[in-house]
């Protein structure tokens, strides 16, 4: 998934600028410094991570002033140490100090994101994909998708629309995952259809129906290797649920194509930048 450039980023940039500055301003910087004033900055890493979000810093300070120059030392993606400098600014003190806290704001969550998933990728070694899901923060979905790719994840179903999941519930509610996957393939030919199965009878039904990808939650052991067995090479396998960590080397073992990890996006820590800034 590329930078996720749009009239509705730029939107949001514009409302969050307007959350922050309300309509006086920074009162605080306007007061300090003149109009003509010029500052430089720098961001820097404070601790090990990631790189996620510095097409952002750019546009906070574009939709804010376009005096500001933003000059970028790092690539989305790259392994940074506490210390390295990733962008170095310059423009009207009042407009950096203004778009200081958004800009980091942004580039501190994605980095986040995209340092976790890092973590989770290495974890798995190559042997399964890790994909995030849809628990991410409103509005936001498009950037914590896009970080965890930047971490090397990758991507599942962007939203409810572009690909049908039949869950426990869905199955429940059409008296069986058999008749919920009629419905859908008459209602909805053409899109992409995931299935999870709780029981050995639901993996059967769904690799009758030919699913596109058959996800396998909170199985026990011995239950989940005969799923994979009567899976495997009919239909791609994902495993969801309290995915963690630890798991993946032992998940890699059973020979499974991906995991799904909710905590990429819904429970990622921001990683620690500073802004520091310099006036002339």
């Amino acid at each position: 998934m590329g930078f996720p450039d749009s009239p509705s980023l730029r939107a949001r940039i514009r409302m969050a600028l307007a959350e922050d500055l309300g309509e006086a301003g920074d009162v605080t910087s306007n007061a300090v410094f003149p109009a003509e004033r010029q500052a430089t900055a720098e961001i820097v890493a404070k601790q090990t991570g990631v790189v996620a979000g510095l097409e952002l810093v750019r546009l906070v300070f574009a939709e804010l002033d376009g005096a500001v120059d933003v000059a970028l030392e790092a690539k989305e993606g790259d392994s940074v140490q506490p210390g390295r400098r990733v962008a170095r600014l310059s423009g009207p003190a009042r407009s950096l100090f203004a778009g200081e806290r958004l800009a980091l704001n942004f580039l501190q969550r994605l980095s986040g994101i995209a340092t976790l998933t890092h973590t989770f990728v290495q974890a798995a070694g190559g042997r399964l994909a890790v994909c995030d899901t849809r628990k991410t923060t409103p509005l936001w979905r498009d950037l914590e998708k896009y970080a965890v790719a930047v971490g090397g994840g990758t991507n599942h179903r962007f939203g409810l629309h572009d690909m049908v999941m039949l869950k426990d519930t869905h199955a429940d509610g059409a008296e069986g995952l058999h008749r919920a996957l009629e419905r859908v393939r008459a209602l909805r030919p053409g899109l992409q259809v995931a299935a999870e199965a709780r029981t050995l009878d639901e993996v059967r039904a769904a690799l009758d129906e030919k699913v596109d990808l058959l996800m396998l939650d909170n199985m026990d052991t011995e239950t989940l290797r005969a799923a994979i067995a009567l899976a495997r090479g009919r239909a791609p396998i994902e495993i969801t649920g309290g995915i963690r960590c630890e798991h993946l080397a032992d998940l890699a073992e059973l020979g499974i194509d991906r995991v799904s990890v909710g905590a990429l996006t819904h429970s990622a820590p921001a990683m620690d930048y500073s802004m520091r800034i310099a006036t002339a």
